[in-house]
């Protein structure tokens, strides 16, 4: 996977792997029919995407740096909108715990 590059004041792009969408909990809904290889289930109970050693979403395909379910991923992925709020809120958020590691 490549290193998350943010400029939290920027715009997200998913070509650029700006946005880090694809690292956080993503937690399914029965209509999501998303394949059982690609989920857990937390200590909690909660049913979510599976994520790869490094914290990514196993959906994302690290070649193209794109969602290798798109077309039918979860519910809550749908809804998130990129560059908006809670996107920009996640980016920085993110981008403050970086700057922090490196002091």
């Amino acid at each position: 996977m490549k290193p998350v590059n943010i400029q939290s004041t920027g715009a997200a792009h998913c070509s650029r792997c700006d946005a880090v969408c694809c690292r956080l909990t993503v937690v399914l809904q029965p209509e999501d029919k998303i394949p059982l290889h690609l989920t857990t289930h937390l200590d909690n109970g909660l049913h979510v995407m599976a994520r790869d050693p490094q914290g990514w979403c196993v959906a994302v395909d690290g070649s193209h740096m794109n969602c290798g379910i798109y077309e039918n991923r979860p519910a809550v992925c749908r809804r998130f909108v990129m560059n908006g709020p809670y996107c920009k809120a996640i980016r920085a958020e993110y981008a403050e715990q970086g700057a922090a590691s490196h002091t």
